[in-house]
């Protein structure tokens, strides 16, 4: 077993650009690499180097000698501490062009192919309340600070509702405000906190497994509706009904109210019934002429401005004439086929989640779209020559795959598909540009739009089309 590195002071560190997990790439007078958080590029600090993993130095930054001309003033108390907005101490001009070189570095170190045109990043309009989605949690342990370390006469016990520190699992940063999503969400969250309390219902232990209150889910929509899941590990009916009615009565703005009842050691719920208790089981949301169904356990773009930015640009980029056969690949609740199916002779989508299938039939329907039909099972299986026989061969193949990108398989049923038109959709440049490389073998990439759907953090949505060549 090797020996812990001592920590090991390096003056006059310059930070050079933004890295993976939103740190800083710093490098040293000796040239080397140094990764720090809460640096902004152009600062010049000394850094305490804490350890080196896979030959990659971490550390933290001990004191600035010099500031980038990039640097603002955070609007948020809880900067440095919670994970969420990571470059809010950039600005947001700055932060646009640091995601373009990210997306350019990615296309050139793995992709290694030629764009035909790379379009400028598509910034937000709004930096704040953005999000159309946040999930708290509650904790009977709250995340102290070095100092508070420190103190013996300071606890960590205390009943509190934010967010994860960042690396941990049973330390919660209790948040006063938050500026990433609008509405209610404020002013509810602070009163589901109080009132909890003031019902003597306890916040979990995590360790322990043990307590009442357990996660609290707010969605909000551009048409004013909000969805509210409360999440209990225990289910005191009196209390948590009186906590349920009461949150009513002081929001009756909120559209549907629901609760579930975790008691496994993870939070997620998309194994857990989910109760509607005041209200409509679902929120609508419209982008364009496009309404969608959102229901608690629904997957959709989380900045609902910015989203149709990014449909835009699909349909765009799709060039849909009406006579084409669509297929969308990890077409999630129907949200990209229902806003081209108008355009299209057929959309035919897939998706691994079998609820998410259910939400995209609603959505059709709703919008009263006969033209589309989708397959709930993994990609890599459900695209076969057979489901190509029976549908027919693409015109246009969209695609949004996770963050992994596209199974190799899958990537290799596409070049065997020879849709003369690709419009591949990416929350991660570094897969997407994996992809196309592959592709590359029979595709040529004829444009890639960048879109920044999240301000704040180094996240990037990718637009790309790419075009068959004539000789395959």
């Amino acid at each position: 077993m090797g020996r812990r590195r001592k920590p090991k002071l390096v003056e006059d560190v310059l930070m050079v650009g933004p890295a993976d997990k939103g740190r800083c790439a710093g490098k040293d007078p000796e040239g080397r690499i140094i990764f720090v958080d809460h640096a902004a590029p152009g600062d010049v600090a000394d850094v305490l180097v804490l350890r080196k993993r896979k030959g990659v130095l971490e550390g933290v930054v001990q004191g600035f000698k010099s500031y980038s001309e990039d640097r603002v003033e955070p609007v948020c108390k809880h900067f440095g501490v919670c994970g969420g907005c990571k470059w809010q101490h950039i600005s947001y001009e700055a932060q646009v062009k640091h995601k373009t070189e990210i997306v350019r570095n990615a296309m050139r170190r793995i992709g290694k192919v030629e764009i035909g045109e790379f379009l400028p990043t598509i910034g937000a309009g709004e930096t704040e309340y953005y999000r159309n989605k946040l999930e708290f949690s509650f904790s009977n342990k709250r995340w102290l600070s070095t100092e508070e370390v420190n103190d013996e006469t300071v606890s960590n016990e205390k009943e509190v509702l934010g967010f994860h520190k960042p690396r941990t699992f049973d330390k919660i940063i209790d948040i006063d405000h938050c500026y990433l999503q609008g509405g209610l969400s404020n002013d509810l969250r602070n009163f589901v906190r109080r009132k909890a309390i003031e019902l003597e219902m306890p916040f979990i232990d995590i360790k322990e497994v043990k307590g009442v209150m357990r996660n609290m889910i707010i969605r909000t929509t551009s048409l004013g509706e909000t969805m509210v899941v409360m999440s209990f590990h225990e289910f005191p009916k009196q209390k948590a009904e009186a906590l349920l009615d009461a949150m009513m009565e002081e929001f009756p703005s909120i559209t549907s109210l629901n609760y579930a009842i975790n008691p496994k050691r993870n939070d997620t719920l998309y194994d857990i019934d989910i109760i509607c208790y005041k209200g409509k089981p679902y929120i609508t949301e419209q982008l364009g002429d496009v309404k969608y169904k959102v229901s608690p356990k629904s997957f959709f773009q989380t900045n609902t401005a910015q989203a149709k930015v990014l449909y835009d640009t699909v349909v765009d980029f799709a060039g849909l004439q009406g006579s084409e056969n669509v297929y969308d690949l990890y077409t999630g609740t129907g949200s990209i086929a229902c806003y081209v199916a108008a355009s299209a002779k057929q959309v035919v989508g897939i998706e691994e989640v079998e609820a998410a299938i259910a939400d995209a039939g609603e959505n059709a329907e709703l919008n009263g779209l006969d033209n589309t039909v989708f397959y709930a099972g993994d990609v890599k299986d459900i695209l076969t020559d057979e489901f190509a026989a029976k549908h027919g061969k693409p015109d246009v193949l969209i695609t949004d795959p996770p963050r992994a990108g596209m199974h190799k398989s899958v990537v290799e049923m596409l070049l065997k598909l020879e849709a003369p038109k690709l419009v591949y959709v990416s929350c991660n440049p570094a897969t997407q540009a994996r992809d196309f490389l592959l592709l590359s073998e029979k595709y040529d990439i004829a444009k890639l739009q960048p879109v920044d759907m999240f301000p704040h953090t180094h996240h990037i949505e990718t637009v790309a089309l790419l075009n068959l060549r004539e000789n395959g």
